[in-house]
């Protein structure tokens, strides 16, 4: 039967050293790329505007994920209030850029995992971690003692320090990330971090080091392994050929690969003309067209599954 790996980390002590790791990274805080070096422990902010306390938007059983998370129940989507990326396009604006959310404490933290395990929900679905690693790390030893036994997802904008992935290995046992841009100008633009393809391709080749390709149970449910989402932009700004060729010669042919059809024009998007209009059919297409060229051959929207 499976289990979470962090059930054995716990167990072992290691989960507690790994915590013990985080914190220390939150005195001058180089969770994640911008390396702010603030002193989040005495509630400084950075880039991400989080002090010692992580925030939440909102919990729930989220039924619009990928069909290996949902499930019959549902995947136990945590929104973590802001991010350290600054995508001007952001659908999720009022939590990302203006901070919509409530402080809560590792022992809250702690709970709302236990909530949405009671509720049948298949996983742990941490919507935008990256910043708040350490905390999750503080919640999630209270959650174990509660008896938390289903896999957390790393849901994340790909903005990822191999260093502290490094801390999660055996904590996460699936990794989500986007691969949102190839074209580090489009990327100084729209997300406001020029380094972001780099970064996001160190990050995945990390994370696949550590859970591998996305394995599911026989009903088609999510146990370990790798996501990618890679969502169209208007104008082809997303760079998909190049995100698709890396997939598939640096990472593998068998990742698991959600192109996203749903964008629309949020946030500050309005200001950018290139952005300033939804995808067209045709745009969708050929993204899953090239994928398909590139030899990616597990798409999301080609995924069934029996429950």
């Amino acid at each position: 039967m499976f289990q979470p790996g962090y059930i054995n980390l716990y167990k072992t002590g290691k989960l507690l050293e790994r915590i013990e790791k985080a914190q220390g990274l939150l005195k001058a805080c180089q969770i994640c790329p911008r390396r702010c070096k603030v002193n989040r422990l005495e509630n400084k902010m950075g880039v991400c505007k989080v002090g010692r306390l992580p925030k939440v938007s909102s919990y729930n059983p989220h039924f619009g994920e990928e069909l290996p998370l949902v499930g019959m129940h549902g995947s136990g989507t945590i929104f973590i209030t802001s991010c350290n990326l600054g995508c001007v396009f952001c659908q999720n604006y009022e939590i990302s850029h203006l901070g919509e959310g409530f402080e809560v404490s590792s022992e809250r933290f702690a709970q709302m995992m236990i909530e949405l395990q009671n509720m049948g929900c298949h996983n742990i679905n941490f919507v935008t971690p990256t910043h708040v690693v350490p905390q999750i790390l503080e919640a999630l030893l209270i959650a174990v003692r509660e008896g938390l036994k289903i896999p957390l997802v790393y849901n994340t904008g790909g903005y990822d320090l191999v260093e502290t992935l490094e801390l999660l290995e055996g904590v996460f046992d699936i990794y989500m990330p986007d691969f949102k841009f190839s074209d580090s100008e489009v990327a100084a633009r729209l997300c406001k971090a020029r380094d972001y393809p780099q970064v996001a391709m160190k990050a995945i080749k990390e994370m696949h080091r550590q859970v591998g390709d996305l394995v599911v149970d026989d009903r088609g449910i999510a146990e370990r392994g790798l996501i990618v989402r890679h969502l169209i932009m208007p104008n082809g700004l997303a760079g998909t050929r190049k995100v698709m060729q890396f997939l598939v010669q640096k990472i593998s042919s068998n990742t698991y690969v959600n192109i996203m059809d749903q964008y629309r024009p949020c946030g500050l998007a309005h200001k950018y003309s290139e952005i300033n209009r939804r995808i067209s059919c045709e745009e969708f297409e050929n993204a899953l067209q090239i994928a398909r060229e590139e030899g990616i051959h597990r798409l999301d929207s080609e995924t069934s599954y029996s429950v």
